[in-house]
């Protein structure tokens, strides 16, 4: 049985492992920052749903953080601070 390779310009080259290695790392880097927006919004939404303030340097703090570890943080604080500024206390 025969197996069939495609034969179009570029194919087999450093052009196209460049190409896919870029693609590949792109992919995983949006898959990071997907999460990072993902946790974001679950840190306002649960903000907002106890009925707690949220000042626009805030939010914008929250949204700005691609740091998953530190957004990790903050979800968990959100869930029991009083006021938003608490999310980002030193312990």
């Amino acid at each position: 049985m025969a197996t069939y390779t495609p034969n179009f310009p570029g194919s087999n080259t450093i052009v196209e492992e460049s190409w896919l290695e870029g693609r590949a790392k792109g992919q995983t880097e949006g898959k990071a920052e997907g999460k990072a927006e993902g946790k974001a919004e679950d840190i306002l939404h649960i903000l907002e749903v106890r009925g707690v303030e949220i000042s626009d340097s805030v939010r914008e703090r929250v949204t700005d953080c691609t740091d998953l570890d530190v957004l990790g943080t903050w979800l968990d604080r959100s869930l029991s601070v009083a006021h938003a500024e608490e999310l980002f206390v030193e312990e």
